[in-house]
This record gives structure tokens, sequence and C-alpha cells, in this order.
């Protein structure tokens, strides 16, 4: 009942969704209030015709879709065949560019990760949820981990996707900084106005002991590692990793999760760092440019699980402390924790822009989130030569090393490591 504004007061039962017993009142799929009304040919004219400006005279890349289930609702379901995914489909020019949904609104039925169509990618909020769960040191998310550490062909593969349909991320701008991530377990929004009733009270995250600031070194530490372990995880895993800007700066809302309302130093960003900060932001830049030279982490199709052009290995082996493969039972097991796994990257079933077998490093990822020390024994199938250690997120500092098969890598509570094969030569 407030002021017209925009759509409203040129046709508002044409352009937006309305309560079909009281037409006063709007269908909400969106947490903002109202919905367009995806169903009326005009409106998603104008949907279209502002998506091909944007392409066309903007030259944008693509888009992210803010709560993308709700453009497809055709009476009250999200419907995988709903006109605007046919439309967009058929466009000559929005069907080459880069589409990305927020798979979810905040109706019924709205949680959709895994149900766009082919030619989408999706925020898969089922790997931030894992990978936090994982970090946190829950039991039984194992398999799961697995999943999401690789693409999440579950949700990919038989609607015929790829891994780059998986926009992997942990934190977004909804929600908590990656620094608030290990520093809060519950969210602190005073400052909003609302008596800290807004955002998300799912949040998955662990505080390393202390809620809030602290002088402890061993919980400062602590939290670092973990910071580290959450970005390793994020930038090694098979699939397209997002990044919240601010989160490589070490950014921090004072644990609020919802400071959208903000225009202040809780969500202004500082350039001038001081320790740790600095060397957080050393080490993810070392990141990505080791994912950056991995053939083996950008990859266009999924694991297959099976020895590839006639090579002894498989493309993927998940791997105990033992150094044995995990068996089948190991998955519903609890208590196990820890694993590795190995990504074969000289038996690629890749190839690049002129048709060339793409060939890199193998690497073995080494992951223990358990509140004591793991030894793990390297794999043998090396031909005699040493793995060598490039990132261990107990000491970001350390220095590269080579470690010989079969021998015993001493992985500390709560971290991983990041080991090589160099791919031979000849």
């Amino acid at each position: 009942f407030g002021p017209t504004l925009f759509l409203r007061g040129i046709d508002n039962a044409a352009y937006y969704r309305l309560d079909p017993n009281d037409l006063r009142r709007y269908v909400d799929y969106s947490g903002c209030g109202n919905t367009l009304n995806m169903q009326h040919p005009r409106t998603l004219q104008l949907v279209m015709d502002s998506l091909r400006y944007w392409v066309q005279q903007m030259h944008v890349d693509g888009f992210r879709f803010d709560l993308a289930s709700a453009l497809a609702r055709e009476l009250h379901d999200v419907n995988k065949l709903a006109a605007f995914f046919d439309i967009i489909h058929q466009d000559p020019v929005l069907s080459q560019v880069i589409l990305i949904a927020e798979p979810w609104d905040l109706g019924e039925g709205g949680y959709q990760v895994g149900n766009f169509p082919v030619g989408w990618a999706e925020w898969n909020g089922k790997y931030r949820d894992t990978i936090r769960r994982f970090w946190r040191g829950d039991g039984g998310v194992l398999s799961e981990f697995a999943s999401r550490l690789c693409g999440s062909s579950d949700l990919y593969q038989d609607g015929g996707r790829r891994p780059y349909a998986s926009i992997n991320y942990v934190t977004a701008h909804d929600g908590f900084t990656l620094a608030d991530l290990v520093n809060y377990e519950h969210k602190h929004n005073e400052a909003n106005g609302e008596a800290n009733r807004d955002g998300d009270d799912h949040n998955l995250n662990w505080n390393c002991g202390v809620e809030g600031p602290t002088d402890d070194p061993g919980i400062q530490a602590l939290r670092q590692r973990q910071k580290r372990n959450f970005v390793t995880t994020l930038l090694l895993s098979i699939g397209v990793p997002m990044l919240r800007h601010g989160d490589e700066l070490s950014h921090t809302q004072q644990g609020n999760n919802n400071a959208y309302c903000h225009d202040s130093e809780l969500t202004w960003l500082r350039w001038d760092l001081d320790e740790p900060a600095t060397s957080f932001l050393d080490y993810v830049r070392r990141l990505i440019a080791f994912r950056n030279g991995q053939p083996v982490l950008h990859r266009r199709k999924f694991f297959q699980g099976r020895p590839l052009h006639g090579s002894r290995v498989k493309d993927l082996a998940w791997l105990a402390p033992d150094g044995t493969e995990i068996a089948d039972k190991g998955w519903a097991e609890t208590r196990v924790r820890s694993l590795g796994v190995r990504f074969a990257g000289d038996v690629l079933d890749e190839v690049d822009e002129r048709g060339r077998r793409l060939s890199g490093d193998t690497l073995l990822l080494l992951f223990n989130p358990q509140p004591e020390a793991v030894d793990f024994r390297l794999p043998d199938e090396t031909g005699g030569r040493p793995w060598q250690r490039v990132f261990d997120t107990t000491d970001p500092q350390a220095k590269p090393s080579d470690h010989e098969p079969k021998s015993v890598y001493r992985l500390e509570a709560r971290s991983m490591a990041v080991l090589r094969l160099p791919r031979p030569t000849t």
C-alpha cells in the first residue's frame, strides 16, 4: 500500500505476480516484497531486451541471476522447461554468454541446486555446506566431500552438464566473510536495527574455541590455518572457484552476516594490510598461480575412476592414510575423516583448442580435519620419482621439498597438504 513506483505504476497486474485471492497483494518468492510475472509476454520481453542491451551495447560476458528459481516458476512450482529458459536458449545472443544461477528462491520447492538446464552454471550451495562441515570436523560427510571436490557429478552429469556447471564457493556476499567464518559461531547483526533477527541462522561455522577476537596465540594460529584450509580446498576443487571479494584481504564484518544495509567500516575494504593479512594475501596469490598451471584442475569432463590411455593407474584415486584405496564400506564409516585424493594429470582425457591431448602434473591432496595429527603413506606409482610438496597449510611459508614414494608424510591436526608429481619431460 506504499507509493506507486516503477512497473507498478505502468501495469501492476502484467509485471508482478499477484495473489489470486487478493489482487492488492503480491506473491513474494524473492523475499524482497514481490516477484516478476515471467508468464506475461511483455515482462519476458522487458527482461530479454534488457539482457541483450547489456551484452551488445555494454559488452558484458554474462550474468548471474539472483534468486533464479523465481524466474522459472510457472503457476507455482519451479519448471525446468519454463518459458524463460526456452527463450534464452533460442536467442542467438544470450545463448552464447555465461549464465549463472543462484538456484533457489524463498518459495516452497525453490531449492533447485542441480536442476537447471544445459547451458547454465549454478552457485553450488551443497559444495559450500559440505566444505564447511568437513573443516568444522563433522563426521559422516566423507562421501559427499569427495563428490563436491570433484565437480559434483551427482548433481550435473546425468543432466548432460560438465564440471564447469558447478560454481564452487565457501562464502558469498550473503553471509559471513571467510575471516568471520572462523571467528564466530553466531551472527552478530545488532547494528542492522532488527534486534539480530535478520540474517541466516544456519551457517555451519566454527569459531575455533572463542567467539570473536582473542589474544590467544593458539586460537589465532588455528584460525589462520582454517582460512588456508578453506581457500586451498576451494581453489583446488574441480569446477569454477568463486572467491568472495575481500576474503583474500581477511576482511571482517565483526560477525555480521547480513551487512547489505551498511555503508561504513563494517563493509569498506581496507587496503593497508598488516600481518597476518599480508601473508594470507600472498598465499592466495600463490594458490591461484598454481591452479592456473595445472590442466588437471581445469577439466571439461568428469573423472571416470579407471585407467585411461593404457595407463596402469586410475585417473582418480581416493586414499586412506595407510596408502590403500578407500573401500566401499570406508565411505560409510563416520569415524573416518581424513583422506587423500590423487588426480592423475598425465592421463587426461582432454584436448586443447588444436586437438592435442593435454597432459600435466599429477596432484596428491591430503586432508586432515581431525584435532590430532595423521601419518599418510605416499603412493608409489611414480616410477621411482619423488613427490614434491608444494603447500602445507600448517606452514604457509614452507619451501618445496621432495618426499619419496611409500614414505610417511606427517599431516598436522586440522590441515591439508598439496604434493605434485611433475609430468615427465620425455
